[in-house]
């Protein structure tokens, strides 16, 4: 067993993180309709900077990437200036902060997609269930199948993410390769049925994920680039014949990458439904060479348990942040936690986003 806790420092890359909590990825749904972060994201952020490291809610890279309302974007120049501003304010606060870059491939909606047209995948295969729009859900629809052709445009909006990130000053990025979104949707075999070079084997499922790290390698330091796995969640109707396998190969791919750290999602391991043969994501720490993060509903007492087993190097936390801006301190002291508000999760103004209290 190590000595390690949460209150650990941590070199990643060239960031010295304070201590081993994350704040998770969050989407909260209170950007401008123009995919601009505003005054009250600033504030969000700026109250959760004792985090170790702050992973941004999803952001879309591209208007063809949106699949939610009111999710912000990181593709022109407005949405770099509001992003500026949040990273003044975390970094003000003393704090480190990742984007998380993002297409939802088919969890969309031709309602949220420009000029109305379909979404976009690996394979023309529906999911079930619904696509939130700003008229209310409606059932999600077939999407298109990428083209061989189109996919260098889809890589050349992650690369041009990436700079924008990194012109609104981020500390780094983290690709968003899980929970059923574009790059996911090419890593399973459940929504990746495609002939050519892109489906098939592992390895040509994994080839876009590969050619988007390569992208953001070229103008962000691989050392500042993360990225995020979910071998086992259903969510948005997914699937794969054999996980374990996949995102094992998957894992030793990524190695050759350099890349700040791996995160992994356990969710989903005990979800009702099916996303193929169940396994540990755990155990993916084994093959991974550099820093893994393992993101599960943890707590103070089974995030130490982890860390001092070494299983993680660090833990991302996503309702204790939303309902404690403070949470670090609160871990620290042992004193109680706030209770979250699921009713104002997603959409509103500050209620349930800025007027949690911190301790006095």
């Amino acid at each position: 067993m190590s000595a390690i806790d949460l209150f650990t420092p941590l070199q990643l890359g060239p960031n010295r993180l304070a201590n081993r909590m994350v704040m998770a990825p969050l989407t909260r749904n209170r950007s401008t309709p123009e995919g601009v972060p505003q005054a009250l994201n600033v504030e969000y952020y700026r109250q959760r900077a004792s985090a170790g490291l702050i992973l941004t809610e999803a952001t879309c890279i591209a208007p063809e990437a949106i699949g939610y309302p009111l999710t912000p974007g990181i593709w022109n120049s407005a949405q770099v200036a509001g992003w500026q501003a949040v990273t003044d304010a975390v970094h003000g606060a003393g704090g480190k902060i990742f984007c998380q870059l993002w297409h939802v491939g088919r969890i969309s909606h031709p309602d949220l997609q420009p000029g109305g047209q379909l979404p976009v995948a690996p394979s023309a295969i529906r999911p079930a269930g619904d696509a939130f729009t700003l008229a209310g859900p409606k059932p999600f629809v077939t999407p298109r199948a990428l083209s061989i052709e189109e996919l260098p445009g889809i890589v050349s909006d992650y690369r041009n993410a990436a700079r924008n990130a990194l012109l609104a000053g981020f500390d780094g990025v983290e690709v968003h390769a899980a929970n059923g979104y574009l790059l996911d949707e090419f890593l399973r075999d459940g929504s990746n049925h495609r002939l050519d070079a892109y489906g098939g084997g592992i390895d040509n499922r994994a080839r876009l994920l590969l050619e988007v790290l390569g992208a953001v390698g070229e103008v962000c330091p691989p050392d500042r680039v993360g990225v995020r796995l979910s071998p086992v969640q259903p969510f948005n109707d997914m699937r794969d014949s054999n996980p374990q396998a996949t995102f094992g190969r998957v894992v030793e791919l990524l190695n050759a990458f350099g890349l700040a750290y791996l995160h992994v999602t356990e969710m989903g391991i005990d979800a009702p439904g099916s996303a193929g043969p169940r396994f540990d994501p755990l155990e993916l720490r084994d093959l991974w060479q550099g820093v893994f993060m393992t993101n599960a509903g943890y707590d103070k007492t089974r995030a130490n348990a982890v860390l001092q087993a070494g299983q993680a190097d660090l833990v991302a936390f996503g309702v204790p942040f939303i309902a404690n801006p403070d949470l670090p301190r609160r871990f620290q002291l042992d004193a109680p936690l706030n209770p979250a508000d699921p009713a104002t999760f997603y959409g509103g103004g500050a209620a349930g986003y800025t007027d949690y209290p911190a301790l006095a």
